[in-house]
């Protein structure tokens, strides 16, 4: 065993707010207590980067018609995934795909501009600089939910609509936004799971050895 492992109880309650972490799309609006914000957002920022570059900036929406705005961005998305999604248009509407509305707290986690500087460990993968912005949320997802909080990943925007609203550089990118806040309750199981709309595979199904196998 090794002596750097951590408590029994320790490791129970990491690998449970894994396995409990959810994303939600209901929140009450209560506020968030601005110390556990920052507890979280100071998780976030010890997430692992690439080159230890730190790509990610998170902006914080405070002001009430800013959010309104992004809302529409949203709802204008999601209706044009609906019309992407052809036979599924209508299922896909029946679902609740975000809460950007009624959350405590709504985050916009971002990619800094003039990343092209930046060659360590991603010469090959420039991508690299997204895959930390991602660690990054994944470490405050994790603490939210810890905290006992959710937190609610939303990818229906555009890009640069957001971009431009959000008055950000040229080159930096918005990758998430991110609904924070206090549940009612957690799903008992991913909600997409749970409406059918698709379902944890198999693990044995995603892991090979030595190279590439076809299951």
């Amino acid at each position: 065993m090794s002596e750097h492992r951590f408590s029994d109880e320790e490791i129970t309650a990491i690998y449970r707010a894994i396995y409990e972490r959810r994303d939600m799309r209901h929140f009450l609006t209560d506020p968030v207590d601005p110390q556990v914000m920052q507890r979280l957002l100071a998780a976030a920022h010890h997430g692992p980067s690439v080159g230890f570059m730190q790509p990610w900036r998170f902006i914080r929406i405070t002001d009430s018609q800013l959010r309104q705005d992004i809302h529409a961005l949203v709802e204008q998305e999601r209706q044009q995934t609906a019309d992407a999604l052809n036979e599924r248009r209508e299922e896909f509407m029946r679902l609740k795909v975000e809460g950007v509305m009624d959350c405590g707290e709504l985050l916009v986690a971002t990619l800094m501009p003039q990343r092209e500087q930046y060659i360590f460990g991603r010469r090959t993968l420039p991508e690299m600089d997204l895959a930390s912005v991602a660690c990054a949320i994944q470490n405050l997802w994790l603490a939210a939910r810890a905290e006992g909080l959710g937190v609610g990943w939303v990818s229906l925007f555009n890009p640069e609509a957001l971009r431009q609203l959000l008055r950000m550089p040229e080159g930096s990118q918005p990758i998430a936004i991110l609904c924070v806040g206090h549940v009612e309750k957690f799903y008992d199981e991913p909600m997409l799971q749970k409406e059918n709309w698709a379902e944890r595979g198999e693990l044995n199904d995603y892991v090979m050895e030595n190279g590439w196998q076809e299951k």
